[in-house]
């Protein structure tokens, strides 16, 4: 389980952007989190993998009885947390293919490593699966990438790894309606077959519910989740707003 245990965080500058989260997603559970602008909901996702703009100041976060609140990024990476950001960095120089071997490997054991070719045969499977050109694997890591792509690229990573959790910051941000359905159609398929990955959306369309089934779903408001629900939650935001819950 990931267990968000009264969360309160900074930015850098000593603003107060978190103001005691609490949210438990077990094995095998697609929870949706929304809000107004600046509500903390990227912020959350950046300081649940350990971004240093981010400074914790009560609260924890444990992953299946792990505290990793005080974890580096990487850390944290090797405990199965991922997250998929909003806006996927471009790194020139670091080839997309040999930086995803570096990543599944870092947390294999020496048997389980795979060697460059073995690697590149699992990650065409996966592009494939995903439907994703190959010959971006070739690329360096998003540099060049329409935002499509580099969703897409997003989500090819989660395939790959293989966490425990997962964190989706917006990854429907940007997409146009194709891509938006083959972007999630991916997760969905993910989901199916990693039926214990935990899975954590962070969205402002109402429209990514014409691709997945949320277990439950939650409003964030003013750095505290103010409401949680089921997708009834969705026909009372797309109908009144955010303005209606407490804290509002």
């Amino acid at each position: 389980m990931l267990e968000i245990k009264n969360l309160y965080c900074q930015s850098a500058d000593g603003k107060e952007i978190l103001k005691g989260v609490n949210l438990e997603i077990k094995p095998g559970e697609l929870h949706v989190l929304m809000g107004p602008n600046g509500s903390g909901k990227s912020t959350l996702s950046k300081t649940l993998m350990g971004h240093p703009s981010f400074e914790i100041t009560n609260g924890s976060i444990e992953l299946d009885g792990e505290n990793i609140t005080e974890e580096e990024a990487n850390e944290r990476a090797h405990s199965g947390l991922f997250v998929a950001y909003q806006y996927p960095v471009e790194v020139p120089g670091v080839n997309f293919s040999n930086f995803l071997r570096l990543a599944y490997n870092s947390s294999k054991s020496d048997k389980e490593k795979l060697p460059v070719f073995k690697f590149r045969k699992l990650l065409k499977e996966k592009a494939q699966e995903l439907d994703f050109s190959e010959s971006l694997l070739d690329r360096n890591l998003n540099e060049d990438l329409s935002g499509g792509e580099k969703k897409k690229a997003e989500i090819l990573q989660l395939a790959v790894l293989k966490p425990k959790y997962a964190i989706l910051d917006e990854t429907d941000s940007g997409l146009d309606l194709d891509a938006l359905k083959s972007v999630f159609q991916a997760v969905n398929n993910i989901i199916a077959s990693e039926k214990k990955l935990g899975v954590l959306i962070i969205t402002h369309y109402q429209r990514i519910f014409d691709y997945i089934n949320p277990d439950y779903v939650h409003v964030l408001s003013d750095g505290k989740i103010v409401e949680s629900g089921d997708r009834e939650l969705i026909d009372k935001i797309e109908k009144d707003g955010y303005k209606q819950f407490k804290n509002v």
